[in-house]
């Protein structure tokens, strides 16, 4: 009440303020106007009456020049007319001009002084009386001055008139403004202010229905997106607790990002942890004037992000975002997440040459298509190589730089924009315990040895302490590679690599998500997707929907996947105009020929089959081609019956466990390719080979005439054993297995 109270005081002595000062600049320009039309009539009135005087005085009638006189004190708001000679002295006066006035003619003239045009105000009694004195000859050098007395007591009262409206309005404005702002103050921010501390309280208590505040208007909008950041990691923190105390009634124990935050703590003394990748996990892009984080597509980002969030440390990455480096500090450095800063950013600038050739040449049109089966022919120039040179030893040198200050510091490299790194590391900081995730499948050791510089990849790799691959198979490979590239020590028995006195451990860390993400990105939603409301948005209708998420690429099984969906609705032609797939594409490496042509492929595949079977307001197959956040998505995967991953060779793929991860209402059927490595833990979704298009065509029927019973029971078990096996486990794992081998390493090597 007390701000109340000054708010309204504020304003009130403001708005009166303001209208004093323009009411007397009011008042002080409408005296002036009004003595202005006094002298102006009084102008015209004097030059009309002389030339009757200069006459009359020439003849010296006196009764004429006092019936002239008489006749002008009829004028409006005219005393009357005066007369006097060259000495003062009065000739003749209105009858109706006050005695004592027409008697004070010496005082009179006196103030009027002697010159032309000079005029006073003279009080009589309670009249103000406005002088015009006019002087002119007569007899040809004789004067006399004619003085016409005007009554301007009126002016004072309408400049009191002003005032008393200007006094007037200012009362009620004054109410006005109180009752206003009473008003406003109790809708805009009592009544809000009360809404939130009660949403807190029912927050507090586990009552609380929802995420997002119950508060509108744009003044407490910072407010409700942090209330609702702090609603979110609130419930989020209790639900983990709930089901920590649930497991360990069980026996069991469920990793969450507390519990992440306190492997780490205890398994580091408190250390930080390093990552490094090619793509960054937040970048910042420019709408309009404004400069905007987005989170770029990718399995990597995904699964990374929330392990950083819960441990703290620091990301090294390349800042690809055009207004990266606009706001990062000195250092390149930027606290992320934006609306809930967690840990920091380092991005690394590299020159177009740069990314030519480390990136899209080397990484991508080499080592990628070397590692998937996808019978895209891998490209190796020897420009591109001393480019990803380059790069490694600029990466290398920037995370110097960032763990100069750390004792024994924990570095994970990510995947293969980065084989040479481990050992830049190492040789520069031998206490450093590096790990490498590679997330893409290894290939067999013929395949690989495609490569110019096989050798020096290896070795580069065995400079970390530990080498994860998503399964056993691409470990036996891997070892498999360096025993046919390199002379070195095998152990097949605890899968390690021993070579110039470092010993490396090769192991299967199945990379997961976080389980909990798609239920924060549906409570961000602000309705709860449905599919009809959907596809009106886009204009179409559907009874039954299929989605696939990817970043465009060959390896991902897009164009079979539409090749299959044809293949169904030729084999089921019941399911034409009720069935549709809706595919969400990121755009990736365009730059890249091949990528470019297989693009283009893909639009004309998807507009032939849609030409097929042409139809009013239904498609087929539903392109949409461009970057997607993460509730977008998981929109598409709450609404679809089912999810179609149909990766030609994938590391693990992990659309599929988010698909699983998203559906917690039990149902939905996953189509998974087995080529890819979700399909050794995901057993329960349908598995396809997606160069099997028949195969692909019967799994959409199946999965759509599937027993609701059978649907439930598989995304259940799903769903079980993805809760379990968490991106959490897997960081936690993977970071104790790493502090672990620093011991074994000691021994081995006898340190």
């Amino acid at each position: 009440m007390r701000i109340t109270l000054r708010l309204i005081v504020s304003l009130i002595v403001v708005v009166v303020f303001v209208a004093l000062v323009s009411a007397w600049f009011n008042v002080r320009q409408e005296r002036k106007n009004l003595y202005e039309e006094v002298r102006s009539q009084s102008a015209l009135l004097a030059e009309s009456f002389k030339e009757s005087v200069r006459h009359n005085l020439e003849t010296k009638n006196t009764a004429g020049l006092q019936k002239l006189a008489d006749k002008f004190q009829n004028q409006k708001k005219l005393e009357g007319v005066a007369v006097y000679d060259a000495e003062g002295t009065l000739v003749s006066g209105s009858s109706s001009l006050a005695p004592d006035l027409l008697s004070r003619a010496l005082e009179i003239n006196a103030i009027l002084g002697p010159g032309d045009g000079t005029n006073r105000v003279y009080s009589v009694g309670e009249k103000n009386i406005f002088l015009y004195p006019l002087t002119f000859t007569f007899d040809g050098s004789q004067k006399a001055r004619i003085v016409l007395f005007t009554n301007i007591s009126y002016i004072d009262y309408d400049l009191f008139k002003i005032w008393k409206r200007t006094l007037v309005r200012l009362l009620a404005q004054m109410i006005l403004i109180s009752l206003v702002t009473l008003l406003i103050v109790r809708w805009n921010l009592v009544d809000p202010i009360i809404q939130m501390a009660e949403w807190m309280k029912n927050l507090r208590i586990g009552d609380a229905h929802g995420h997002a505040p119950p508060i509108k208007g744009d003044i407490f909008a910072p407010l409700a997106r942090e209330a609702t950041t702090l609603a979110t990691n609130l419930q989020s923190a209790r639900r983990a607790a709930e089901n920590e105390a649930s497991l360990r009634q069980k026996g069991e124990s469920l990793w969450t990002p507390e519990r992440l935050k306190e492997q780490i703590k205890i398994k580091m003394g408190g250390r930080p942890l390093f990552v490094v990748s090619n793509r960054e996990p937040y970048m910042h892009i420019r709408e309009g004037k404004d400069i905007r984080a987005i989170i770029p597509a990718g399995g990597l980002v995904t699964a990374l992000d929330p392990i950083l969030k819960a441990a703290g440390g620091t990301w090294v990455a390349h800042g690809s975002g055009e207004a990266d480096f606009e706001v990062t500090d000195d250092k390149n450095r930027i606290k992320v997440p934006p609306e809930e800063p967690a840990y920091t950013l380092r991005r690394v600038p590299l020159t177009k040459e740069e990314e030519d050739g480390y990136y899209y040449g080397f990484s991508n049109e080499g080592i990628w298509p070397l590692c998937h089966i996808a019978h895209i022919r891998p490209i190796f120039r020897k420009e591109d190589w001393k480019y990803y040179c380059d790069v490694n030893k600029k990466f290398a040198d920037t995370v110097l730089e960032e763990i100069a200050d750390v004792k024994e510091p924990c570095v994970l490299i990510q995947d293969y924009h980065f084989t040479l790194l481990p050992g830049l590391i190492k040789a520069a900081r031998p206490d450093a315990r590096v790990a490498v995730f590679w997330h893409i499948p290894w290939p067999n050791p013929e395949t690989f040895g495609i490569c110019p510089w096989q050798k020096e990849l290896v070795m580069g790799l065995l400079g970390a302490d530990l080498i994860g691959f998503q399964t056993q198979f691409y470990c036996n490979n891997f070892l498999d590679t360096v025993d046919r590239t390199l002379e070195s020590r095998i152990d097949w028995e605890h899968f390690s690599v021993q070579k110039e006195g470092h010993v490396t451990m090769v192991k299967p860390f199945p990379i997961s998500v976080d389980f909990q993400q798609p239920e924060k990105d549906a409570k961000a939603l602000a309705v709860k997707p449905e599919l009809k409301t959907i596809l009106k948005e886009m204009g179409l209708k559907a009874e039954y929907l299929g989605v696939g998420v990817d970043r465009i690429d060959y390896t991902k099984g897009m164009l079979e996947r539409v090749k299959a969906v044809e293949r169904f609705l030729e084999k089921y032609p019941e399911y034409v105009k009720k069935f549709s797939l809706i595919q969400l594409g990121a755009p990736s490496r365009t730059h890249i020929p091949q990528y470019h042509r297989f693009l283009a492929e893909l639009h004309a595949e998807v507009d032939r089959i849609n030409w097929r079977f042409k139809a009013k307001d239904w498609k087929a197959i539903v392109f949409l081609e461009k970057h997607h956040e993460h509730k977008e998505i998981t929109k598409f995967f709450k609404i679809a019956d089912t999810c179609l991953v149909t990766s030609l060779h994938d590391g693990m793929n992990l659309v599929a466990k988010e698909f699983v991860a998203a559906r917690d209402d039990n149902s939905g059927v996953l189509i998974l390719s087995r080529f890819a490595g979700a399909s050794r833990e995901l057993k329960d979704a349908l598995i396809v080979n997606p160069y099997d298009i028949e195969q692909m065509a019967d799994a959409i029927y199946y999965s759509l005439t599937m027993p609701k019973a059978e649907i439930t029971g598989r995304m259940t078990r799903m769903r079980q054993d993805l809760h379990e096996n968490n991106i959490f486990k897997w960081a936690a794992n993977l970071t104790e297995e790493l502090m672990k081998l620093r011991m074994d390493d000691f021994k081995l090597t006898g340190v």
